[in-house]
């Protein structure tokens, strides 16, 4: 009998199943009305990409900026104007982005009142995000440290 080199192990073989219910994880502050529930990460064992999802308040937005990877983002709850390299976009409920890396884009919440939510997915575990503005980067899973109120 022959051995499967570790190479050729299935590429979930180091991430073990996981049910993750937003209702009971932590949400993070992204400040402005913003607040992130990581899903998918480093801390429940992913090594590929990451997956989370972030709130926003009536009329909340966040800065422009990039990713080093590729992003898509689908829109569970709400409405929302979405920027993709100066184009802006209505998008509404289960209405999908994808977003290349490097692209300049935001999202913010069509509704003054109503709440939105989306799902984000990074094609990478090191993914990070730089701010068109300041040009600063920080790891997305550097924001999961300040819980939201």
């Amino acid at each position: 009998m022959t051995s499967t080199p570790a190479h050729d192990e299935p590429c979930c073989a180091a991430f073990p199943p996981a049910v993750l219910r937003p209702a009971e994880l932590t949400a993070f502050s992204r400040g402005g009305g913003a607040s992130t529930i990581p899903l998918v990460t480093r801390a429940v064992g992913a090594d590929i990409f990451l997956t989370g999802q972030t709130l926003f308040e009536g009329g909340a937005g966040i800065a422009l900026h990039t990713h080093n990877c590729p992003e898509s983002v689908t829109i569970l709850e709400g409405d929302a104007i979405v920027e993709i390299d100066g184009s802006e976009h209505h998008v509404t409920r289960f209405d999908t982005t994808y977003v290349a890396a490097g692209t300049p884009h935001r999202f913010r919440n069509a509704s003054d009142t109503a709440p939105m939510r989306i799902l984000w997915i990074y094609a990478s575990v090191d993914a990070t995000r730089t701010l068109v503005e300041t040009g600063i980067s920080t790891r997305v899973d550097a924001e999961h440290t300040k819980p939201a109120r």
